[in-house]
């Protein structure tokens, strides 16, 4: 438990580092992992990372999700969200959206994500796994049908398939693996904020 009068500036440190993580994760994720014709990686590690990050660190995991892959995903890794940045500022959602699902399910169904019973597992694969990507991969390729509308069912189904995989295999797992490390630290956050 924090002390109430501890200063808050190691979350705007917190933050910024994991909007360099993110940005960087983003980036890599983006350009260097082969793609269909509309630019969406067949696997999307980032998405992962991300949502680890939120569950960890509330909703500061979260900020970081959304501005990492508006920079690293977005702005730089694509030519058209530099020329129509209100498309990128939209399309960005999805990561929110995606990060957010899980953060809400765990801290409502009051999940550990320690990882210790099967029901903690359960919730995990349909709000951390599934739900969050089936909706975010909706929204990202509505948003990016407004760039290139032929490429909306291309889009979500390149999405949801590459981000299930990746969530499947990463988030459960580092949940187990990392979660009790982490929750002994002065930056794990048991609500949204703290």
């Amino acid at each position: 438990m924090r002390h109430p009068n501890e200063p808050t500036y190691i979350f705007v440190i917190l933050t910024f580092i994991l909007i360099v993580i993110n940005t960087i994760l983003a980036f890599i994720s983006s350009v260097f992992i082969p793609a269909n014709v509309a630019g969406i990686a067949y696997l999307y590690p980032a998405a992962a990372v991300m949502i680890l990050f939120t569950l960890w660190f509330g909703g500061y995991g979260a900020i970081a999700a959304y501005i990492g892959t508006l920079i690293g995903a977005g702005f730089l890794a694509r030519e058209a969200f530099v020329q129509h940045p209100q498309v990128a500022i939209l399309w960005a959602v999805a990561t929110l959206v995606q990060v957010l699902i899980p953060l809400i399910a765990v801290r409502a169904f009051e999940v550990d994500i320690t990882m210790e019973h099967t029901r903690d597992w359960s919730h995990i694969i349909l709000f951390g796994v599934i739900i969050n990507n089936i909706i975010g991969a909706a929204w990202g390729a509505f948003t990016l049908a407004l760039l290139t509308p032929d490429t909306m069912m291309s889009v979500f189904s390149t999405w949801l398939i590459g981000n299930v995989i990746v969530c499947l295999l990463i988030v459960p797992l580092g949940l187990k693996l990392f979660t009790p490390k982490i929750q002994k630290s002065r930056l794990f956050i048991t609500k949204y904020w703290d």
